[in-house]
């Protein structure tokens, strides 16, 4: 085809249809949109050059095989023949894919004129008497491709940083609301031994808040250790070594009521789902919430439909959400009554983050590392993600501490190569589906996540390791 072209270009100006069809004669395999791509070859020259009508020609070739591969009859029934095609349309997709870029040698002005248009001889050069004078050499340096060091560094001071006036004034309101909170705990329930509430959470230790919006108002339940014993997990009806029971000890001695926690007993168990329910009638029925809330110059609302006792407080300059948990801490654990979906309401859950806080904080003031900092930025990205949110907080924090006991490396340097090595680990646990607790390797952390979002969650990791850039970008 291309030398067809050539031998009618060879006379000048454009070729028409009439003097194209003429020179190709009446082939019966080409088709009305064939002709139509062949005459556009023969003129592309005009207007591309002679590069940019080899491009074109590549590019419409492969476009015809497929269109004729498409429309001429298969042999049916032949595996052979359907191979062949398949391999054939393999090559032409590559044979468009590699088609090289057209160069860009025409001024924007050049490429808004008609595409048909005769060709213009170019303007005589004008004829110089003297030397033209010096043109001043501007040099223009190309921007600078940041590395993944220097974009996890601006990505942790631009969008992780909580405004000064919301940081200070959330944990404020929420001391305030903690004290009115005690005041009538201890005038409603004077005859249970409720302990200093005192707040908790990531706005507070510096470990994964995106902005001041949510503070953990943690109620201690004082229990005496001589009516009171601990189940493991692994003894209890779900067998999930994270979930433990409180058992009521020696009620043949000590009766019912000996212990002012014993209205709260199901099956000889301390019910963490009784003890919820009673603080939330509290919550939502018998606390003057827009007294206080006046008082405090905030709206404060308790969330009625939640199964959690949370709180809303809407302030001028911020919104915060407050959640209560009532906490046992007995033998050495942290156990919170935050039972598991279902229909067993005896359980209570091991938290770890006391101790997850301490040992980073440990192990980044021995080595001035850049544990916390790489676990905010991880947690602020997961956060926000649609698909990675269920991995922040403790999931998160525990792979750190995991790759901490094989990596020494943890300086402010080294972040962009710890950023990537936790997403190579989260990759490697998502695949097993098991993320074994830092402090109880019995624990698997990942037990409650459903196979779907394990699938979805891998995959979305896999593509970030050889492209972390993926997990910074605006979403």
């Amino acid at each position: 085809m291309l030398r067809e072209v050539a031998a009618l270009r060879g006379r000048g100006g454009w070729v028409t249809m009439a003097e194209f069809t003429s020179q190709r004669g009446k082939r019966q395999e080409d088709s009305g949109l064939g002709s139509v791509l062949d005459l556009l070859l023969a003129n592309a020259r005009l207007v591309l050059g002679v590069s940019g009508a080899a491009v074109l020609a590549i590019a419409t070739l492969a476009v015809k095989r497929l269109i004729d591969r498409a429309t001429s009859p298969r042999d049916e029934g032949d595996p052979k023949a359907e191979q062949k095609t398949l391999e054939e349309s393999w090559q032409d997709l590559a044979l468009i894919k590699a088609t090289p870029k057209l160069p860009k040698k025409q001024r924007r002005e050049d490429l808004s004129e008609p595409l048909l248009s005769p060709a213009r001889p170019p303007a005589p050069e004008p004829r110089v008497c003297s030397a033209p004078p010096e043109t001043p050499q501007v040099e223009f340096s190309p921007p600078r491709c940041l590395t993944l060091q220097e974009k996890l560094l601006s990505h942790y001071s631009s969008r992780l940083a909580v405004p000064e006036t919301q940081a200070s004034l959330a944990p404020q309101l929420a001391r305030s609301i903690c004290a009115q909170l005690q005041n009538f705990l201890q005038i409603k329930c004077p005859e249970l031994p409720f302990g200093s509430l005192f707040l908790s959470g990531p706005l507070l230790d510096g470990l994964g808040a995106l902005a001041a919006d949510h503070v953990h108002l943690m109620l201690p339940v004082v229990l005496d250790a001589a009516l009171w014993s601990l189940i493991p997990g692994e003894d209890t009806v779900v067998r999930n070594p994270q979930y433990w029971m409180i058992k009521r000890t020696d009620l043949e001695y000590f009766p019912r009521g000996r212990s002012p926690w014993d209205r709260f007993i199901v099956g000889r168990y301390l019910s963490s789902n009784a003890l919820n329910e009673t603080l939330h009638k509290m919550l939502v029925a018998s606390i003057n919430w827009p007294a206080i809330g006046s008082l405090l110059g905030t709206v404060i609302h308790p969330v009625v439909a939640s199964q959690e006792l949370k709180l809303e407080v809407k302030h001028d300059q911020v919104e915060l959400s407050i959640a209560l948990f009532p906490v046992v801490e007995m033998e050495d654990k942290v156990l919170l009554a935050a039972p598991p979906e279902g229909l067993v309401e005896n359980l209570w859950l091991e938290s770890f983050y006391r101790a997850e806080v301490s040992k980073l904080k440990e192990l980044d003031a021995g080595d001035a590392g850049a544990r916390q900092r790489c676990l905010r930025i991880l947690n602020g990205i997961c956060k926000s993600h649609p698909t990675l949110h269920k991995l922040s907080g403790s999931p998160l924090t525990h792979v750190v501490l995991h790759l901490s006991a094989t990596s020494s490396d943890w300086a402010e340097e080294s972040l962009a190569d710890r950023f990537q090595q936790v997403l190579e680990e989260l990759v490697g646990y998502l695949e097993k589906g098991v993320l074994p607790s830092y402090f109880n390797h019995k624990i698997n952390l990942f037990c409650e996540l459903l196979e779907e979002e394990i699938d979805e969650m891998g995959f979305m990791l896999y593509r970030a390791v050889s492209e972390p850039e993926l997990l910074l970008k605006e979403k």
